[in-house]
């Protein structure tokens, strides 16, 4: 039995489920069940709600997914202002 081809998609995460499993909404509004793959559980990247993830789909399932990177933000997040040095 031939696997199909891998496509390489981005989405949103809609999300978060037991079992390291994540609802992905992606670009064209399909919205599948994503997992995350071996390096990102390796290194503890973290997946919350609203973050765009790239995902691989095999062509043979077009229901599952597998999340391989984690897409940074094109705005900086706000921070507070460093603390004052003491003189």
């Amino acid at each position: 039995m031939a696997d199909g081809e891998i496509l390489e998609l981005e989405g949103k995460i809609l999300q978060v489920l037991p079992g390291t499993m994540f609802r992905i909404e992606l670009q064209n509004k399909h919205v599948v069940l994503g997992r995350i793959s071996g390096k990102l559980r390796k290194n503890y990247i973290r997946i919350n709600p609203g973050d765009r993830v790239k995902v691989e789909m095999n062509t043979a399932d077009l229901t599952t997914a597998m999340i391989t990177f984690r897409l940074r933000d094109s705005a900086p997040r706000p921070t507070s202002a460093p603390p004052r040095r003491r003189k």
